[in-house]
């Protein structure tokens, strides 16, 4: 399988996300909420556009002592959130990961 985004909406509300999903079809990244499909495609193409910068990446730890990351558009704001690993080695690969792949991943709608 190949890396792709996919956008889902939420089903209580109508609000859009993505999530990159890598070659193992693991989840490495989730957006915010978005209030249009527009709104969530350009935050697909935000995380193209910055993810190969690695100055764009916050690397923090959760109140449980887990690992996650942050991505930042040119803007500050945050265009996704990582999920919990156990260590900044597996957090800092995961990091790795969404540089090599989200660039030229695939987009797949499953909103409709």
């Amino acid at each position: 399988m190949k890396a792709k985004f996919q956008i889902y909406k939420s089903t209580e509300r109508n609000y859009y996300f993505f999530r990159l999903i890598d070659e193992s079809a693991e989840i490495i990244l989730r957006s915010e909420a978005y209030t249009t499909i527009s709104a969530c495609k350009n935050g697909v193409e935000a995380v193209k556009i910055n993810s190969i910068y690695r100055s764009k990446y916050d690397s923090k730890m959760a109140t449980n002592g887990k690992h996650y990351f942050n991505l930042k558009a040119s803007n500050g704001q945050v265009i996704g959130t990582s999920k919990l690993y156990l260590s900044m080695t597996v957090r800092d690969k995961r990091i790795d990961l969404v540089q090599r792949i989200a660039e030229s991943a695939d987009l797949e709608d499953l909103s409709d």
